[in-house]
């Protein structure tokens, strides 16, 4: 197992507050490593499209059937419809690297945007998950 602090605190700094239980959240390494690299993503997504200035905000949350990253930012969030047009155009960033890597885990990454409020990432990872190959 892996304590999934360890993969998510380098992201911290001047702009990315992180809020962590007090104790280790422990995962099968290739989860905790893709949970924490599909919240790397989203914090890619961050830097790219709210603006130097954005504010984010990590998450942890563990709980008894699974573990709960959320992401949040204080950009001008996501334009209705935005996604499926970058899909469209072949740009999968938030489809692959963000939902696929968790799906893959049996997982889920629910976004939630509001023009002009930011952007709201949750993934989910169930516990006993990252077994598969």
């Amino acid at each position: 197992p892996c304590d999934l602090r360890s993969l998510l605190a380098p992201y911290a700094g001047s702009r990315v507050s992180f809020a962590e239980p007090g104790a280790p959240v422990r995962l099968p390494a290739r989860a905790a490593a893709e949970l924490a690299a599909a919240a790397g993503a989203a914090l890619d997504n961050v830097r790219r499209h709210a603006g130097e200035n954005a504010q984010a905000w990590i998450l942890v949350e563990d709980e008894p059937d699974e573990v709960i990253v959320t992401v949040r930012d204080d950009g001008p969030g996501i334009p209705e419809g935005r996604l499926a047009d970058a899909e469209r155009e072949g740009r999968l960033g938030v489809a692959l690297s963000i939902r696929g890597r968790l799906r893959e885990l049996g997982g889920s990454a629910e976004l939630l945007s509001v023009p002009g409020q930011g952007t709201e990432v949750e993934l989910r990872v169930p516990r006993g998950s990252g077994r598969k190959s």
